[in-house]
């Protein structure tokens, strides 16, 4: 299978939690004892449906065909007073920067970014209490106790945000795929047509002294991305965990650097204004299409108000000196 068909970053599942055991009512007997008080025990809780991250997972894969996710009930409570046994949670692993929310209100209900981090997705049912509770001065021998509550059925989206400390921003076939396959040793699917990268991928850079950094080449986007054109938000939506973004320009843009560059800002504004926020790093791509006389020129259009690099992936020009500046932007965070 390619990475394509193996990346899954959205998936609808629906969780049943176990309903809670009921109570005992049951009053003490035995040989000595033929009148005795009530000793019926609670009931156990329900099951519950269970989130845990895992840092070993990179996809939702493996939830892709579950569609239904069903916890175990709780057992009956016993006499003297024995609570029944808890249901039979469900753990669902998912990898680190994955989001649940509720899917018919889109209400973000928590966020995993820990390994072995566990949230409770859909509750269980509570236990019933045992008669015992139940007894007062007036009424010592109560023959009844509460039923268990039931467990709860909803439907729940769980959603992948990539975590990574550099994302890739830029148009189609702006070069981002080949800056990453030189970079890392990720083998993502490079051509000269736009959008052939159809899922983010993911490379570890190595670095000086054995240091190394995570980059993401998310899928380009263009003009009114953020309105769900082209790939749209599917794809915008991994750029938010990003600490670094390193904007991509190609020398053999029909616009000049700027107009592309405000273009790209203008389309993540719209979509997230926080992302704002983010240093940002400027790579003019494919520079060895130039020569000095139109690097000098190209240079005065480079916005000032951020580091900027002219850089060839397929040269393997001032590479080493992109990731410089890409160090010193994630450890400035």
């Amino acid at each position: 299978m390619s990475q394509g068909s193996n990346f899954v970053d959205y998936v609808k599942i629906c969780c049943r939690s176990g309903h809670g055991g009921a109570g005992s009512a049951h009053l003490h007997r035995d040989k000595f004892t033929s009148k005795g008080g009530p000793d019926g025990g609670d009931g156990g809780r329900g099951g519950h449906i269970i989130v845990q991250g895992n840092a070993q997972l990179w996809t939702l894969l493996h939830l892709k065909f579950r569609k239904h996710v069903i916890a175990g009930d709780g057992d009956r409570g016993g006499s003297s007073l024995k609570t029944g046994k808890t249901g039979r949670d469900e753990i669902l692993e998912v990898p680190l920067g994955t989001i649940a929310r509720n899917a018919e209100t889109g209400e973000i209900v928590f966020e995993i970014n820990k390994d072995g981090e566990t949230q409770i997705l859909t509750p269980g049912g509570r236990g019933g209490l045992g008669n015992w509770h139940f007894k007062t001065p007036t009424m010592q021998t109560p023959r009844f106790a509460q039923p268990g509550e039931e467990g709860k059925e909803d439907w729940n989206v769980l959603e992948l945000k990539l975590l990574a400390d550099v994302g890739l921003v830029g148009f189609p076939n702006a070069g981002k795929s080949t800056l990453l396959s030189v970079v890392s040793a990720a083998k993502p699917e490079i051509a000269d047509y736009a959008f052939t990268t159809l899922v983010p991928n993911l490379g570890i850079v190595e670095y000086r002294n054995n240091k190394s950094f995570v980059m993401a080449d998310i899928p380009g986007i263009i003009e009114g991305a953020s309105k769900g054109k082209g790939l749209g938000i599917r794809f915008l939506k991994h750029i938010e965990r990003n600490a670094v973004l390193l904007f991509m320009v190609p020398a053999d843009t029909a616009r000049t650097i700027k107009e592309e560059y405000d273009i790209l800002l203008k389309e993540l504004n719209e979509y997230n204004p926080e992302l704002m926020h983010k240093p940002r790093v400027l790579a003019i791509t494919k520079a060895d299409m130039l020569d000095d006389e139109l690097r000098a020129e190209m240079k005065k259009d480079v916005p000032a108000d951020i580091p900027s690099i002219f850089i060839s992936s397929v040269a393997q020009q001032n590479i080493n000196e992109l990731k410089d500046i890409l160090w010193r932007e994630i450890n400035n965070q």
